[in-house]
């Protein structure tokens, strides 16, 4: 898999690169990511990127020669999709991270102030996506949440791809509790039933676990899950 990230702050994609599960990822070239600064490529002896809005209004809008101009330099793989990240997106998903991560390259594009001229998107036609109904000052943060997302349901990022289908979200249902050594802490006990080594009891426990914990801290969920049931 390989991600292109058009990025007027290169450096925020790449620092979060360097820990954890996503940077053993790239050591082992499950993922690749590359990063694209549009005011690489701006045509403005000042390096600008945005300008004022035709209209008027407060802020400034990114300009669409530098973006598309940076968009266009990006060599296309076979199985590739350019996401725009955007208020006005679609909502992401369990169910989108795992269809991205069939592609071979993802290329994201990362907004600024007053957002895109909109003839970013005419030109470029990317899938629009959001990550929650709230604004942040730009797309680097919701461009390493998909990053991120996407490489746990590529085979190997998580050493076993079991453990992605055990999270949340995975079958529609949150996650079951889970329990670690001591056996007691501070008078609270692992339950019994994780205890005795039947595995279909543990499973059943699990199951029951979800459904309930679903049902209480996410009922829209819930009744989603249950209307596939049915």
């Amino acid at each position: 898999m390989r991600f292109d990230v058009l990025t007027l702050f290169p450096d925020l994609i790449q620092t979060h690169l360097e820990f954890s599960i996503i940077k053993r990822a790239i050591t082992e070239g499950i993922i690749q990511v590359n990063t694209i600064n549009p005011r690489d490529y701006t045509l403005d002896k000042h390096k600008k990127v945005d300008d004022t809005p035709y209209g008027g209004g407060a802020g400034m809008v990114l300009a669409p020669q530098p973006y598309v101009d940076a968009y266009e330099t990006i060599k296309k793989i076979d199985s590739s999709i350019t996401i725009m990240m955007t208020p006005q997106g679609e909502p992401f998903t369990h169910e989108i991270s795992k269809e991205l991560a069939t592609y071979k390259q993802v290329i994201i594009l990362c907004g600024h102030y007053e957002g895109f001229d909109e003839r970013i998107r005419q030109i470029i036609k990317p899938r629009e996506i959001s990550i929650g109904d709230f604004v942040l000052t730009g797309g680097e943060l919701p461009a390493l949440c998909l990053i991120d997302s996407i490489s746990r349901n590529i085979e190997g990022t998580l050493g076993k791809i079991e453990s992605a289908h055990d999270d949340s979200f995975a079958d529609g249902l949150l996650e079951y509790p889970q329990y670690t050594k001591p056996r007691v802490f501070r008078d609270l006990e692992v339950p019994e039933v994780l205890l005795n080594g039947n595995h279909k009891l543990i499973e059943q426990f699990r199951l029951e676990q979800k459904i309930l914990r679903t049902q209480a801290k996410r009922p829209d969920l819930y009744e989603k899950w249950l209307k596939k049931k049915t």
